[in-house]
This record gives C-alpha cells, sequence and structure tokens, in this order.
C-alpha cells in the first residue's frame, strides 16, 4: 500500500513520542509537530543533569553573610535508574532537590530535568515528589487524601477512583483507604505520600526520605514497589539517611560533602574500594595458628566449624598479603580462602566524609 500525505482535510493525528519512534502508522507520513520532536529528543536525554550548579544564601543584616549551600556540583541520572543521593546534615541535599524542583533559584551553573531547565513548568507534570516532612490533613481519609493531590496535578477525578485501590494496594494501604489519616502512624503515612507522588504516572520520581519511619517489612514492601516502578522504565531520585536501604535498591550514588560532590558511582564500585585488612580462612585451630605466627598481629579470629579458622590480618599490598600465605604454608597450615575484607556503602560513605572534613561542627548550621 503506497503511503499517504496527511492533507489539510484529513483528520488530525495525535502521536506520542514512543509511538512515533515504534511507527505505529505505517501508511501515513504525518509532519512531526515541534512538542513532538522535543519528546523524541527528551527520550534520550538525561533525567536530571546538573553542570557546575552553585548556590549560595545570604544571612544576617543586609545580607552580609554569605552561606555556600551548593559549589560547583555536576552529576547526571538516567532514565530507568534508581539513584541516590547521600551526605551528612548541611552536605546541600535538600538544597539540590529544591533548585531542581524550582522551589530555589540556583547562583549560578545549570540544571536540566528530562532535558529542559529545571522548574520549566511542563517538566513539573511528568515528576512525582515525596517530601521528607509531608503533612497531610487529618481530616482527610486515604481515598480522599488521593482525590484531594490528585486534583492538585490535574488528574480525572474518575480516573484517580480508577487508581486508587491499585495504588494503595500496591504501598501496603489496601484495607486502610476509608480510614482517617490522623489515625495513621508515620509509616502509613509515608506510604500514602508514595502512593500521591505515583498518582499521576510521572516519569521521575523524586523521593526524599521514602522509608523514614517504616518498619523493616514496610522497608521491603516499598523496595519492591521501587524495583516495579524501575521494571516500568521509571526513573527514581532518592534521598535517604538509611544507607542499608540505599545499598540494597540503587544503581547508583552521589555522595555530597559541604556542598561539593564528593563521589558519583555504582555502589559496587564504592564498596570495592580496596580494604587494608585481608580474611584467610583456614583448615587449622586457633592455638596452633598463633603458636606458628609467633605473636605477630592477628585483628581478628573466629571460629568457622570445628575444622576452619578465619583470621584478619593487616596487609597494606599484594606482597604483605603474599607474606601471609607463605608463612601459613611453610608452617603446613591449609588455606581455604582468601580474600579482601569488603565494604559496606556505610563504611564507604563515612571514609568519604571523613576523610574530607565534612562532618564537623561547622556543617551543623550549614543549610542542607
Amino acid at each position: 500500500m503506497r503511503p499517504q500525505t496527511l492533507s489539510a482535510q484529513a483528520p488530525r493525528v495525535e502521536l506520542s513520542a514512543r509511538e512515533f519512534i515504534l511507527g505505529k502508522l505505517p501508511t501515513i507520513i504525518v509532519e512531526p509537530t515541534e512538542e513532538l520532536i522535543f519528546e523524541i529528543r527528551m527520550l534520550d536525554s538525561l533525567a536530571i543533569q546538573t553542570r557546575d550548579l552553585s548556590k549560595t544564601y545570604r544571612d544576617g543584616w543586609f545580607g552580609r553573610r554569605k552561606v555556600q549551600a551548593l559549589a560547583g556540583v555536576s552529576l547526571s541520572v538516567n532514565r530507568g535508574e534508581i539513584f541516590g543521593l547521600l551526605g551528612p546534615n548541611g552536605a546541600g541535599k535538600t538544597t539540590l532537590i529544591k533548585v531542581l524542583l524550582g522551589l530555589v533559584h540556583k547562583s549560578s551553573g545549570e540544571a536540566e530535568m528530562l532535558g529542559r531547565p529545571a522548574g520549566h513548568r511542563s517538566t513539573r507534570r511528568k515528576i512525582g515528589y515525596l517530601p521528607e516532612h509531608h503533612r497531610i490533613p487529618h481530616h482527610l481519609t486515604g481515598n480522599t487524601a488521593l482525590e484531594y493531590y490528585g486534583g492538585l496535578s490535574n488528574v480525572p477525578l474518575r480516573e484517580i477512583r480508577r487508581l486508587r485501590p491499585k495504588l494503595l494496594e500496591m504501598v501496603g494501604l489496601g484495607r486502610w483507604g476509608k480510614t482517617l489519616v490522623r489515625k495513621y502512624s508515620k509509616g502509613m503515612s509515608q506510604r500514602l505520600g508514595l502512593a500521591q507522588a505515583m498518582l499521576h504516572d510521572p516519569d521521575l520520581l523524586i523521593l526524599d526520605e521514602p522509608t523514614d519511619g517504616v518498619d523493616p517489612v514496610g522497608r521491603a514492601e516499598i523496595r519492591e514497589v521501587l524495583g516495579r516502578l524501575k521494571s516500568e522504565g521509571k526513573t527514581i531520585f532518592l534521598n535517604s539517611h538509611l544507607l542499608q536501604e540505599v545499598e540494597l535498591v540503587c544503581d547508583r550514588v552521589a555522595i555530597l560533602g559541604r556542598g561539593k560532590l564528593r563521589r558519583m558511582d555504582t555502589v559496587h564500585a564504592l564498596r570495592q574500594h580496596t580494604s587494608l585488612e585481608a580474611v584467610l580462612t583456614l583448615r587449622s585451630d586457633e592455638s596452633s595458628v598463633r603458636r606458628l605466627l609467633n605473636g605477630r598481629a592477628v585483628l581478628a579470629a573466629e571460629s568457622v566449624d570445628p575444622e576452619h579458622l578465619r583470621i584478619t590480618v593487616e596487609a597494606a599490598d599484594q606482597p604483605a598479603l603474599d607474606h601471609w600465605i607463605d608463612l601459613l604454608r611453610q608452617g603446613g597450615i591449609s588455606i581455604a580462602a582468601v580474600g579482601r575484607r569488603q565494604q559496606t556503602l556505610e563504611q564507604a560513605f563515612l571514609d568519604l566524609i571523613m576523610n574530607d572534613g565534612t562532618d564537623d561542627k561547622e556543617g551543623v548550621n550549614r543549610p542542607t
């Protein structure tokens, strides 16, 4: 069949960017609109990107005192990933989120979300936001709260009522839709806040401490929800002090300290920082090992089972580790396993922050 050119009298054909790319209408040549061209370009753009982003607050009489909350932050968040933002109090995390949402004006640099400048009106419609200290009016129920917030996002009431049961069930509040919010625990309020952030089907979710006050079972359920959203192609920008949660759910993280980007990498790469300690699992008992080592420092020793002992020794480099292995073998002790002690994300975070001097008294009064 020959393609048919769309004439002025032909009915208008509306295509999304994804439909245009996939060629949903093979027999009609459609001239893409400016908005469609932008959406196609946006599909290849980063979800979030900042370049040398800085924010300086003014304080005191006539604004003479300057406090720099962000200092040349350059980071990028890929589409479809779960990205964690970490940092101590006063590191600039909240300021960064406010700049991205257009709630605070930057002092210099660039910030983009979904291919447009941060704070752009059309971009905000595609963002779901859960603030850290959100307050849902207590006279509302779970159901009416979603109607209220959905209305603020211009979601039709019929659509809200259609989506509401699924969303409440997804966050573990399926039986609590008719209950007044004032009877909710803090964890339940967090779950409801997450539901409202997802109500208008955003492309990007910005979640500030989403598991704050949620019990371990609830945190596991929220992690499952985030994983499901990621599988649907959603991008999640997560700010949390619970580093174990970040470690379990995030693909990449950025660590801020005193307004500067200290490191941005995958969780795996951050944990792979070389430790000065080596762990050796030996087929021996503790007394035999200590007698062989003859006073050499063993940082820790624990029995794995009746036949195996695990020891931790200091080995700053490979030659030092080889020395320990040679010594044990010469003494007739069989080595079952050798490895470096792997850092947790929390240990990697503390090493970066403490070494950079960011966790001091001066940072306590800094904007967050």
